[in-house]
């Protein structure tokens, strides 16, 4: 029998080794009783400063039959529950025309690729961005030199927006997938402790790597990416997909150009930044509708600050650097929120186009840098866009990137200023020092904002410390549209595919890939690739 047992607490000095033993005391049976035992999560309980605890769940293999005994922590694992959660579907038995196209080397597009691949459906990823390397030297030239390269920057390039942040695997979401997703990225290099970390992350540095091993996998399966490939166009007729126009080097010659294709599926897995794409759909009339975003600043405290608030003094490099999570109603009805916070981090500016500036956060794996940053972001709501037209967000975006931008000495300089400086008293000397960055968000943004950092000193002892930075602006924490879709999975474009962020339907790297597994799966369960023999399904 298998059993999971939680809210199994230690002394963070207590070596995991011991846990079987804990187990054994807390369950009153023999420590010799218990099998094969792993960690399946653990997190840090700081409530109770300075008796910081470890809290873990721990899942373990017995002879016998366990009783509660009213220990409703004790629960008997369901492993063929589990593994019907993550068993791939049968084949369906229409015949797919030609090989599945995927739109996007994000997390959705590349785990969608990879479960077709595992299928033996050979798909073909199309990235407009250029490979690891390339898109390394590119992001590297413009943090030196300020030149921007609209296809291959920040957000742009194999891996998507997440390879050059801070490569969370934390999420919201319950589904039976997120530890198959956790194992490939483990597979591929991205370390053990994902497995079981109750806020899991990679580090952009490891992340580079894991990446681009996920790829050559799904090369190795018979999959194919084409870099540099822009989706310009999608062709349809009475209703489905025909024909994908692309611009790339062509598959066959090399020479770069605009090509067809002829495709019965696509997965739409582009990125929350994909707005010329998002045009082009509009265009060929997909349906989409507005989605509410947010829009805000970074701010950036020594580590040490958030550290010794989080976890006492005396706790101070025995653990992890501290994160935090914060929320705060405004009195203007705003939602004031931290987002994608990077302990050990830095600010960086992510721009995709020229004239137009927006900023993030970044982590190595070490989260080593000694600066923490996060998002504080305000909700944007569809009311806000000032139209009914679908891409309305879109150009609300492009608004205040186009004033971060300007604000910021137009040369991709994000506008900043100390926290003394704006949270200082409106027509004061140190209030004029906040004007770049309070003009570059709407008023009422900034109003939450200043408002909510009080209420954030009061959980975080020294945040609104005079010295600490405020930078704009930060616009693309989630996609402006979302690209409908009906049960099958498909949009009104029956062969269309959306999913993952871009598409409205994920808020991060795990959440993404496994919108992107689900896509890949209501393909497999409708067609056969061409590669399996129509009477009996073997591969030929």
């Amino acid at each position: 029998m298998r059993y999971r047992l939680a809210q199994i607490k230690t002394g963070i000095d207590e070596p995991a080794e011991n846990l079987p033993g804990i187990i054994a005391g807390i369950l009153h049976i023999k420590e010799s009783d218990i099998g094969e035992w792993e960690i399946r999560r653990r997190s840090i309980d700081s409530r109770k400063k300075p008796r910081i605890q470890y809290v873990y769940t721990v899942e373990f293999t017995v002879e016998k039959t366990l009783k509660s005994r009213g220990n409703r922590d004790l629960t008997a694992v369901d492993e063929e529950a589990e593994a019907a959660a993550v068993r791939m579907p049968a084949h369906g038995s229409e015949k797919l025309r030609g090989r599945p196209f995927v739109a996007g080397a994000g997390p959705a597009g590349l785990f969608a690729a990879l479960e077709l691949a595992k299928a033996g459906f050979r798909p073909v990823i199309i990235e407009r961005g250029p490979s690891m390397e390339e898109r390394i030297s590119a992001v590297e030239r413009f943090r030196k030199e300020r030149v921007l390269d609209p296809e291959a920057n920040m957000l742009f390039g194999e891996g998507g927006a997440g390879t050059f942040s801070d490569g969370k695997l934390a999420t919201g979401i319950r589904d039976g997938l997120i530890r198959s997703v956790l194992e490939e990225f483990r597979g591929a290099g991205a370390g053990d402790d994902i497995m079981y970390l109750a806020k899991p992350h990679i580090g952009t540095d490891v992340l580079r790597t894991v990446i681009v091993n996920i790829r050559k996998k799904i090369e190795s399966l018979g999959g194919e990416i084409r870099f540099s490939t822009k989706l310009e166009k999608i062709v349809s007729a009475e209703g489905r997909l025909e024909t994908l126009i692309l611009n790339g080097p062509h598959p066959e010659t090399g020479e770069r150009g605009i090509y067809q294709e002829p495709a019965g599926v696509l997965v739409l897995a582009v990125g929350h930044s994909a707005r010329d794409t998002f045009r082009m759909l509009h265009e060929q009339n997909v349906d989409m509708e507005q989605k509410p975003f947010s829009i805000g600043v970074r701010i950036e405290h020594p580590q040490a600050l958030i550290d010794a608030a989080q976890y006492g003094e005396e706790n101070t490099g025995k653990l992890p650097p501290a994160d935090y999570r914060l929320s705060y109603k405004a009195s203007n009805g705003r939602g004031v929120y931290s987002f994608c916070m990077c302990p050990g981090g830095e600010v960086v500016v992510c721009s995709t186009a020229e004239g137009e500036l927006c900023v993030n956060g970044m982590s190595n794996r070490k989260r080593d840098s000694g600066t923490a940053n996060s998002g504080i972001l305000c909700d944007v709501r569809t009311s806000d866009f000032g139209s009914a037209d679908v891409l309305a967000g879109v150009r609300f975006q492009e608004k205040y990137e186009r004033l971060a931008f300007e604000n910021g000495g137009s040369d991709f300089t994000p506008p900043r200023c100390a926290m003394k400086e704006f949270t200082a008293e409106e027509g004061s000397e140190d209030a004029a020092g906040a004007a770049a960055v309070k003009n570059s968000l709407p008023g009422f943004a900034a109003e939450a904002i200043r408002e909510a950092i009080p209420h954030f000193a009061r959980r975080i002892h020294g945040y609104d410390l005079p010295g600490a930075v405020i930078t704009a602006a930060e616009t693309r924490s989630s996609s402006p549209v979302r690209i409908l879709r009906g049960k099958s999975g498909e949009s009104n474009i029956k062969g269309l595919y959306p999913a993952g962020e871009g598409a409205g339907y994920a808020g991060g790297i795990t959440s993404a890939a496994c919108d992107g597994i689900h896509a890949a799966r209501r393909i497999i369960e409708r067609y056969c690739p061409e590669t399996f023999c129509a009477e009996d399904h073997q591969m030929v």
